[in-house]
């Protein structure tokens, strides 16, 4: 089963959490609506903030909505005034109080929809789609993911039939529940037609149990914690150049 499901779907409840955290009652249909709508229409206007994912809970009264995303100071614009205009435009699809929280993901790298969402950029920009594959898996390989598996699909180069082409390196265990693997599709749209784009990325196994409610506060405050030591616990030596003298030295 594991390869034929959405990984995420497949892990929800073990591992992963939901999207929109509420109880819907007689109104869900509603509810399930709106807040698709709201997804669709933050995707249309933040399309160059890099946004990941989009996180909604509701309570009797209040909207509170949590934006992942790559690129925060986009979104956040002068003084905070894209927020407030932002806040106003979603008071219209929704007759209730918004709330808008703005998390940054600090390894886009790591993140299925960003790298899909770059690879299928680079498509449409007639980059080559080999070497905007390769780039996407070097550079997560390089930022620590266990592995990661990319699948293009459609009329590659121009050509008159469709095929399916498919990158991989390091694992991606599709069947292991506790392996915590981000999924996501995207399309390119180029002069001959749509190109398809999925991308796996195994960040690791879960072992233990995970708390599902979306906590971006407690993320914050480790963040704040451990932000100020970048870079300080360095080997003695200076890198490669130092030990290499160093090796001199003791010759």
């Amino acid at each position: 089963m594991g390869q034929k499901v959405n990984p995420i779907a497949n892990r929800l409840g073990i591992i992963k959490g939901w999207d929109s955290n509420w109880y819907g009652g007689n109104n869900y249909g509603d509810i399930l609506l709106e807040d698709s709508k709201i997804r669709q229409y933050l995707n249309t206007r933040l399309a160059k903030a890099s946004v990941s994912r989009i996180v909604i809970e509701r309570t009797l009264k209040l909207v509170t909505i949590t934006i992942c995303t790559a690129r925060p100071g986009i979104i956040i614009g002068k003084g905070g005034q894209e927020v407030d205009k932002l806040k106003e435009e979603l008071m219209k699809i929704t007759d209730k109080d918004i709330q808008i929280n703005i998390f940054e993901i600090k390894k886009p790298e790591l993140d299925a929809v960003i790298v899909a969402n770059n690879v299928a950029r680079q498509i449409e920009g007639k980059i080559a789609y080999r070497r905007a594959v390769k780039m996407a898996i070097a550079s997560t390989m390089r930022m620590g993911a266990e592995g990661i598996k990319i699948q293009v699909s459609g009329r590659l180069n121009g050509a008159e039939m469709a095929r399916s082409e498919m990158y991989k390196e390091g694992r991606t265990p599709l069947h292991t529940f506790r392996a915590d693997i981000d999924y996501a599709q995207a399309e390119a749209l180029t002069k001959v037609g749509l190109i398809g784009v999925k991308v796996w990325i195994c960040r690791g196994e879960v072992y233990g149990k995970k708390d599902l409610a979306p906590s971006f506060a407690t993320s914050k405050e480790n963040r704040a914690n451990s932000g100020g030591n970048r870079g300080g616990n360095r080997p003695e030596g200076g890198g490669r150049g130092g030990r290499r003298r160093r090796n001199k030295n003791n010759a």
